[in-house]
């Protein structure tokens, strides 16, 4: 999946010349949390709702408000934002994104393109679309999760044995996050098999492997 497939394309951006006044208002308004900065089409920095937060003047400033109103009017957004942000590209991977963000413990990158243009922004909500995506679970069907050894041809026993139940395949994931050295757990959404056939395929997984779950499909139990 690359980002290009799943980033918010045009975001509002503001210039680095912006008002921080102007900014404030933009971001509540629009419930953002961050805003990209650009120069001439081109990403110059980013600001975020902490950045404001921060470069905003206490509650117990001794400026009255129409000082203060001065004082916000007249900050440029250049002079708080982030410069040189984090960025991926339109072609980078989402895993790739997904991992930048948890590392770096930040919410949303943007998207630059070759030539240093903003082509778009990717958060935390897009990555969570993306895995719901992926996993196969709007389409419903039966999930079932196994421990296997992590030898080859193993998997394609498994889905052999799904299919002479007459199981057609969603999504097919796996992870050596959770199992000991030479495992793998392997999570499979199936659809079109009956109550029986679920039943009939969760025996025999059982039998044969580490079954560590079969999650039925809703309504079909």
């Amino acid at each position: 999946m690359l980002v290009k497939d799943w980033m918010t394309k045009d975001p509002v951006t503001i210039t680095d010349e912006t008002s921080m006044m102007k900014a404030i208002h933009l971001m509540k308004e629009r419930r953002f949390r961050r805003l990209p900065v650009v120069h001439e089409g081109r990403l110059v920095g980013m600001v975020t709702d902490r950045d404001l937060k921060e470069a905003s003047p206490s509650k117990a400033t001794t400026l009255d408000v129409h000082e203060l109103y001065y004082l916000l009017g007249e900050l440029q957004i250049k002079e708080i934002m982030s410069r040189n942000p984090l960025s991926v590209s339109p072609d980078d991977t989402v895993e790739h994104a997904a991992q930048l963000m948890l590392e770096k413990t930040i919410s949303g990158l943007p998207v630059v393109d070759a030539g240093g243009r903003l082509a778009g922004i990717i958060t935390q909500s897009d990555v969570f679309k993306a895995f719901i995506h992926i996993t196969g679970i709007s389409q419903g069907g039966v999930q079932f999760a196994l421990r296997l050894e992590d030898k080859p041809g193993v998997i394609k026993e498994v889905v052999d044995l799904l299919r002479e139940k007459g199981a057609r395949f969603v999504s097919l994931l796996t992870s050596y996050a959770t199992t000991r050295e030479g495992f793998r757990d392997v999570y499979l959404r199936v659809k079109n098999l009956t109550p029986e056939a679920a039943q009939a395929a969760q025996t025999e997984l059982a039998s044969r492997y580490d079954l560590l779950y079969m999650i039925p499909e809703e309504g079909k139990v």
